[in-house]
């Protein structure tokens, strides 16, 4: 495909926000907001800076709350303090150009006693993950401690709060969180939400706790400066695809689409799905749920190139995010557009926790 033709490299507005290109950078935690605040730290703005030509980058993913953490180093969005540590990364990718999203995130069972000051994490109901979660070492989940009604309601307010925050950090948007074995997959699970209320049992009570999140987002900005990612084929521990996946994100997903949110970020699984219950993504996320969303859908997962240009240019999706490509290539928009080769991989070592080495230490291409 002719770089001049290829749709990657062509404008696009996602809600209320107008990108230069289709290359959008993917949420990834790099553990660098060492700091009892998780305030993020200059080097994060650096960072950020760095991958600005970007279409959009997405934010490692934040926590609304104290409640929400699952690991550490990660930063939040709760306090005032958190905003005057991302006023720097939002004014660093601006003034190279650049949009920004944070994406905001609970972890719900997915986290630890030890990052929680002791306390159970919380979830739909006590169903341990049966996962490691890194503490500062890795450690197994516990049973969590089912939610009450105010323990929802102040949730979604959190997430409402963060949208708040999220503004006065001068970011364009917020997405909403909701992939692989957290928060809101679990509400989501026949098998990890076993609520006898209305939050639980029918796919309509299990699909209302993250539309009513995504309401609240929605009612402190605008629709167009919310989007959500999905991916009902990826499991976490014990939390795997069963046969009520697809209904209920297919439900879920048709109910988004009436909100006219900003986009709607789904990601493949890693591998193939034959014999599992989500057989039929095995053509693609976002080419199987195109059907169900008529707003802008960004692919993520395992793409290329090649990969990217198929997917959009197909129209199953109107952008493609990239993760891991973006560690060692700052400069990726261009190093695609130019079809310059890739940097390889940065040491395992330094993806998560560290300092400079692997983090903003990458050429970019001559």
């Amino acid at each position: 495909m002719d770089t001049h033709d290829n749709v990657l490299f062509k404008p696009i507005k996602l809600g209320d926000v107008e990108l230069r290109n289709r290359v959008i950078m993917a949420s990834m935690s790099r553990a660098r907001t060492r700091n009892l605040g998780l305030i993020p730290i200059p080097m994060q703005a650096e960072y950020y800076k760095q991958r600005a030509s970007a279409g959009l980058i997405l934010s490692e993913g934040t926590w609304p709350s104290r409640e929400a953490i699952g690991a550490a180093d990660v930063p939040g969005l709760f306090t005032d303090q958190q905003v005057e540590g991302w006023k720097p990364v939002t004014e660093a990718v601006h003034e190279a150009g650049g949009r920004i999203f944070v994406q905001l995130g609970h972890c719900g069972a997915a986290s630890h006693p030890d990052l929680l000051g002791g306390e159970q994490p919380l979830a739909p109901s006590a169903v341990s993950l049966n996962h490691q979660v890194f503490t500062g070492s890795f450690q197994q989940t516990s049973t969590p401690r089912a939610m009450t009604a105010e323990d929802i309601a102040r949730t979604v307010e959190d997430y409402a709060r963060a949208t708040r925050l999220a503004q006065q950090a001068e970011f364009d948007g917020v997405e909403l969180h909701g992939t692989v074995g957290f928060l809101i997959p679990q509400f989501l699970s026949d098998t990890f939400n076993l609520r006898d209320d209305d939050y639980g049992g029918s796919v309509e009570n299990r699909i209302r706790f993250p539309l009513e999140v995504l309401e609240a987002m929605i009612s402190e900005w605008r629709p167009g400066r919310v989007g959500l990612k999905l991916s009902p084929a990826i499991g976490m521990g014990d939390l795997q695809p069963t046969a009520a996946t697809l209904p209920t994100y297919e439900r879920l997903v048709s109910r988004v689409a009436e909100l006219k949110i900003a986009y709607l970020q789904l990601q493949d699984a890693p591998e193939d799905l034959t014999g599992t219950p989500v057989e039929a993504l095995n053509e693609g996320v976002a080419r199987h749920f195109r059907q169900f969303f008529d707003g802008p859908i960004i692919a993520n997962g395992g793409l290329d190139k090649a990969k990217a240009e198929a997917v959009t240019a197909s129209g199953a999706a109107d952008a493609a995010a990239f993760g891991r490509r973006y560690l060692s290539n700052p400069d990726l928009v261009e190093r695609l557009q130019r079809d310059v080769p890739l940097a390889p991989e940065p040491s395992r070592e330094t993806w998560y926790g560290g300092g400079a080495d692997g983090y903003v230490d990458f050429a970019r291409a001559t």
